[in-house]
């Protein structure tokens, strides 16, 4: 089973890294945004995005050549699974995987205890499984599965 694992930069990586352990069981990779620091496991197949702010004047365009250069990994590696800790860059990989009809499977963010993110609300509506990692995100996702952290 081939895996793909996404996560934007920051707190987002650092909880998908937490998986790393799970990466080395199956044939996966990772795509990431690209920031002044890179992955720290070097035996892991890595793919870098351009990193997405939602509040920047050329929002739109960014966002539209991380969905091009997501098909193209995605076309190339062919995942089965996509799992992802968010947030913003990941959601190109989600919805394509989907469409692709792959499964798709989202970690809701830990530091998230009495609200949800934005990727969380969108990703809920399609995801495979929806993991959280606190009992009381079960308010706003009903259906999801809570799991404990991943720390």
């Amino acid at each position: 089973m081939k895996v793909c694992f996404t996560a934007s930069s920051g707190g987002h990586f650092e909880q998908l890294m937490m998986l790393f352990p799970l990466m080395s069981e199956f044939d996966g990779f990772l795509i990431t945004e690209k920031t002044s620091y890179s992955s720290p496991k070097e035996d892991l197949k890595t793919y870098y995005v351009p990193q997405v702010n939602r509040k920047e004047l050329f929002f739109s365009v960014k966002i539209l050549i991380v969905f091009l250069k997501t098909i193209r990994i995605l076309m190339k590696e062919k995942p089965d699974v996509i799992i992802s800790t968010g947030a913003l860059a990941t959601i190109p990989a989600l919805v394509l995987g989907k469409a692709l009809r792959k499964k798709v499977i989202f970690i809701e963010s830990f530091s998230k205890i009495h609200s949800p993110t934005i990727t969380g609300k969108i990703v809920y509506k399609f995801a495979d499984v929806f993991i959280v990692q606190w009992e009381e995100m079960k308010i706003f996702y009903p259906k999801a599965i809570y799991a404990g952290g991943i720390y």
